[in-house]
């Protein structure tokens, strides 16, 4: 009686122990890193949560700005762009590896389109000049903005102007000043207090440039959608700064009631501990 040699999927060929082996050590690897907490998505999720927890915003009892206050940088928006507000623009790439991930310096900003007051996109207006904490900031004064969770600070990626970053220095390159929104009143409001949600220009103290978001520069990020962020004056025919220049330093409602953003034209634990840099 002949027999028929026949194929049948139980039939292992080729190098099938080897593959068999492969297949074991990626399962073991994963589950290890899982473990750890290493893989992509524990990473993503890790991020998220810590830079998109909530914040309190400091609430402006006399109408004013202070050193210590816990503000937003919100930019009103143009023709091309919505409403946005200065936001760490950290990924995975960001965390250390360590076995408590923190974000590393220089991380980059963007201008994002919540207004939801958050780890991201709340900062502290900090002293460089010796004030106290509580005491009023002025008009052309240096200061420093240091993120809620630390402090903030080459050339911008897609438009080449100048770049503006996270560092954990607080050097004369973190410095910034408020100019009066109007050109023509700005020497007369120079040392005066500056009220708190009204619209402003936050001036760079090294260069001079300022700080401004670009609604024509689009950066995909793992938040969505946002803009490039960068130190670059912006002048009409008149001689008078354009929107792209235009912020205002919102705090919270007195009443509760969450972001107080007033378009007036006239008169935390250390997870990411840097400051608004001028990247050279």
């Amino acid at each position: 009686m002949a027999y028929v040699r026949t194929y049948c999927p139980k039939v292992r060929v080729g190098n099938w122990d080897m593959n068999l082996r492969l297949e074991e050590d990626a399962v073991k690897e994963f589950l290890e890193r899982k473990e750890k907490g290493e893989l992509t998505v524990q990473k993503v999720d890790f991020l998220k949560h810590n830079i998109l927890r909530q914040v309190n915003l400091s609430v402006s009892k006399d109408g004013g700005l202070h050193f210590g206050d816990v503000v937003m940088l919100v930019n009103v928006g143009g023709p091309d762009r919505e409403c946005t507000s200065i936001s760490i623009n950290a990924d995975i790439s960001s965390l250390s590896k360590t076995s408590n991930p923190v974000i590393q310096a220089p991380c980059a900003i963007s201008a994002g389109r919540s207004l939801q007051p958050c780890a991201r996109n709340a900062f502290i207006i900090t002293s460089v000049d010796g004030s106290p904490e509580g005491s009023a900031l002025h008009y052309e004064q240096s200061f420093a903005l240091k993120s809620t969770s630390g402090f903030a600070g080459g050339c911008a990626k897609k438009s080449r102007l100048q770049e503006v970053n996270l560092e954990e220095d607080s050097s004369f390159v973190s410095w910034w000043k408020i100019l009066h929104f109007d050109p023509q009143e700005r020497l007369e409001y120079e040392g005066q207090p500056i009220p708190a949600n009204v619209k402003v220009l936050i001036t760079h103290c090294k260069t001079n440039q300022a700080l401004a978001v670009l609604g024509n520069q689009v950066l995909w990020t793992t938040y969505g959608r946002e803009y490039e962020v960068t130190a670059h004056t912006f002048l009409d025919s008149h001689k008078a700064e354009q929107d792209n220049n235009h912020w205002v330093l919102s705090t919270s409602d007195p009443a509760g009631d969450g972001l107080l953003l007033l378009e007036r034209s006239q008169p935390v634990d250390k997870w990411c501990k840097m400051l608004l840099h001028m990247g050279f």
